[in-house]
């Protein structure tokens, strides 16, 4: 078993030697451009009057400034690069040490409306996904949300999978992200995926030609010039007859090259990650899958997205005065550049999207293998298809500090309907969330906190936390009753587990009681799955009416004028409460 505390402090010390030897690189490089633009300006001086050695100086001098500029920019990405790997793994420590409040916490994805979104502290300040996220891209982080949110039982195996192998490679992961986390783009995907798909072509077919056979003629134009078989105003008629024929399409040609400028960045960044992706061979299906999104027949995604970034790049030297005058006056350039772009996104544009989805699925799936890389104690849910829904050893939940939780056993079967009783803080609730979120986990693929799991893939349905609504203008009680409304519509659809913390809790406690008691009636005739949980004693007796239904609690002693949770679960009924205690211990109540 990797000790990857050990791990991430060892790639920190690599990493940071790493860095002071790239540092020393930058400033040896930038002495060596200043020193070779003080020897310019020597040979210059020494050579003045020596028109030829003084061309041929510049000439050389401007080749050592570009080799170097390109140098100097290769050696600053790496400094980048070194930077971002560093703080993946000083993240991983805080994280460890249960420091990890300043991470996104996925707020934008809590929906009241779904299955269980509300109720488990999947999102938000302390939740799983700020906990267990790492992805780098806005779509890496869409997904990854996504798959928790997905409720989807099928496939766990090929998920699992997919997420061991990706835990066994952690340097490769960590690439990745550092790789991804310096991807800054001035447009979202999604708008430049909705671009291409929407984008129609100017240029003709006969575009394809015309700038090849205008340079040709521009070439013969220039030379008859300098053979003085034509005047000067035959050479000036023809510069302008160049940038007329341009200055037709000027405005279409404005407007391609301003979006590409929006998006040139994005692809010569999301080249590289796809080369990551093209270069790794895996073993596993849903992996593969994905990476053959990217491989075609005719060549490699990245190869298209770097033609195409060089392109975009080609369009955007038009405004380069030079290249823009001269270039589109003698080799209608923007012609030629705006037809290649318009042939690449009708070949390629409609696989964009695919390509994108691909790295970030990689992006959000190594979120998932570094989670599993990080809890080598958790464990991946063995899944079977028999009459047992659930089977947990030592079952614990991932938010909990493993150094005071207090893990618990807990078996159920198809069918059964559990009824949890307790005195109030002695851990009901924190169990319910227990066995809602490893049912989350295990249908994701992740491993959970258990010693060992025997799982039936099940869908998850939840009534934890409703809220009343001023702005709908609706009270507690009647947002809970359509919440178990919701609940009530979706078994009658689908196989689900259910979860339920104190119901009813809007209206009286007769009144409470006998409709609690009705909505039990209704799940039990629906032979559904799941666990309640009640400060209602008299729920308990379904367990004599029904077969299927079970009664379990969580304990709490008075000692020594203390209270003292075990946070056990037990087989029975709770027999002590203790909100008079509380009252009576806080000073509330005499």
């Amino acid at each position: 078993m990797v000790d990857h505390h050990q791990f991430y402090n060892d790639q920190i010390k690599r990493y940071s030697q790493e860095l002071s030897a790239v540092k020393r690189q930058l400033f040896t490089s930038s002495m060596l451009r200043l020193a070779i633009f003080l020897l310019a300006i020597l040979g210059i001086y020494l050579c003045y009057g020596e028109s030829k050695l003084i061309i041929g100086i510049l000439v050389l001098t401007f080749i050592l400034f570009l080799y170097l500029v390109s140098r100097h920019t290769d050696l600053h990405y790496k400094k980048a690069k070194l930077l971002a790997l560093i703080r993946i793994n000083e993240t991983e420590l805080e994280v460890g040490a249960r420091n990890f409040q300043s991470l996104a916490d996925g707020k934008e994805y809590i929906d009241a409306l779904h299955d269980f979104s509300q109720d488990l502290d999947l999102f938000g300040r302390g939740s799983f996904y700020q906990y267990s996220n790492r992805t780098a891209l806005q779509q890496g982080s869409e997904i990854y949300a996504s798959a928790l949110l997905a409720n989807e039982p099928r496939d766990i195996l090929k998920k699992q999978a997919a997420i061991q192998e990706l835990s066994a490679i952690a340097e490769w992961r960590q690439d990745f992200s550092a790789t991804a986390s310096l991807v800054k783009t001035e447009t979202s995907y999604l708008k430049i995926i909705n671009w291409m798909k929407g984008y129609t072509p100017f240029t003709s077919p006969i575009m394809k030609y015309l700038p090849w056979v205008f340079s040709i003629l521009s070439g013969l134009v220039i030379g008859s010039y300098f053979l003085d078989w034509i005047s000067g105003w035959m050479l000036i008629i023809w510069f302008f007859l160049g940038l007329g024929i341009t200055g037709r399409h000027l405005k279409r040609i404005g407007k391609l090259a301003a979006d590409c400028s929006k998006v040139q960045s994005t692809f010569q960044q999301y080249q590289s990650l796809l080369l990551k992706l093209e270069e790794t061979a895996f073993t596993s299906d849903i992996l593969k899958e994905k990476r053959g999104l990217i491989i075609r027949e005719n060549g490699t995604a990245s190869k298209q997205m770097k033609r195409f970034s060089r392109l975009l790049n080609g369009l955007d030297q038009r405004n380069n005065i030079i290249i823009g005058i001269l270039g589109n006056a003698f080799m209608l350039r923007d012609i030629q550049m705006c037809y290649a772009i318009e042939q690449w996104l009708t070949q390629y544009g409609s696989e964009v999207a695919a390509w994108f989805s691909a790295i970030a699925f990689f992006d959000a799936y190594n979120t998932m293998g570094n989670f599993a890389f990080n809890h080598p104690a958790y464990n991946f849910p063995q899944i079977h298809d028999g009459p047992l829904i659930m089977q947990a050893t030592d079952a614990s939940h991932p938010m909990l500090d493993p150094e005071k939780s207090v893990t618990n056993n807990f078996s159920i079967k198809d069918a059964e309907f559990f009824i949890v009783t307790g005195a109030n803080m002695a851990g009901k609730s924190t169990f319910l969330r227990t066995v809602a979120i490893q049912i989350v986990m295990a249908n994701t693929g992740l491993p959970v906190n258990a010693s060992s799991i025997i799982y039936n893939p099940i869908k998850l349905i939840t009534s934890m936390r409703t809220t009343d609504s001023l702005t709908d203008d609706e009270s507690y009680f009647f947002s809970e009753l359509k919440r178990l409304k919701f609940i009530v519509d979706k078994i009658q659809q689908q196989r689900y587990f259910i979860v339920l913390d104190e119901i009813l809790k809007g209206t009286n406690s007769t009144d409470k009681a006998q409709g609690s008691r009705k909505f039990i009636d209704r799940l039990i005739a629906s032979k559904s799955t799941g666990i309640i949980a009640t400060h209602d004693l008299s729920l308990c007796q379904a367990a004599e009416d029904y077969e299927a239904v079970k009664n379990y609690y969580f304990d709490a002693e008075i000692k020594d004028d203390e209270l003292h949770f075990d946070y056990k679960f037990k087989q029975g009924v709770c027999k002590n409460m203790n909100a008079s205690f509380l009252l009576k211990k806080m000073g509330i109540v005499n």
